[in-house]
């Protein structure tokens, strides 16, 4: 069964014009991609983002950073997306991220990192949630989807 992830390329991807440089990277992994905007994250949703952060010393920083420009938000969907999605984005800060990864390639900050994933099903479900309704995630088959993942046989 597949499952679904929220990405965000953050304010700092997107004004360095890497946002489609990383929809590249998913899209050529061969996820697919159910749902997209690019918006402005105010501080409010920004809290409700991080609110399991919101008592550590860093969570007025996050929330500053994330509401601080334009954002792309992403649904995508895959079996076993969201630990792709994370290989795929590599370490936290560019500065310790691996060659190859979006962070790794595009980032060398140890404060900005480019790009958000869900870490688990249930926090893909709580964020995709904070950014899309129902309606706007849509439903279809990947033509490719059996070449991608083995099952043309």
């Amino acid at each position: 069964m597949p499952e679904r992830t929220l990405i965000i390329v953050k304010p700092d991807g997107v004004q360095r014009h890497l946002t489609g440089k990383i929809i590249s990277r998913f899209e050529s992994k061969g996820l697919k991609l159910v749902g997209a905007k690019f918006i402005q994250i105010s501080p409010e949703l920004a809290q409700k983002h991080y609110a399991v952060h919101k008592d550590k010393p860093f969570f007025e920083g996050v929330v500053k950073y994330l509401s601080s420009g334009p954002s792309m938000v992403m649904v995508w969907e895959a079996e076993g997306v969201i630990a792709m999605a994370r290989k795929m984005m590599g370490a936290t800060f560019g500065f310790d991220a691996e060659p190859g990864t979006i962070r790794g390639d595009f980032g060398c900050s140890m404060r900005y990192n480019l790009v958000h994933g869900s870490d688990s099903p249930a926090s893909a479900e709580e964020e995709i949630n904070l950014y899309f309704t129902d309606e706007e995630l849509v439903d279809y088959d990947l033509s490719g989807a059996a070449w991608l993942y083995g099952t043309n046989n």
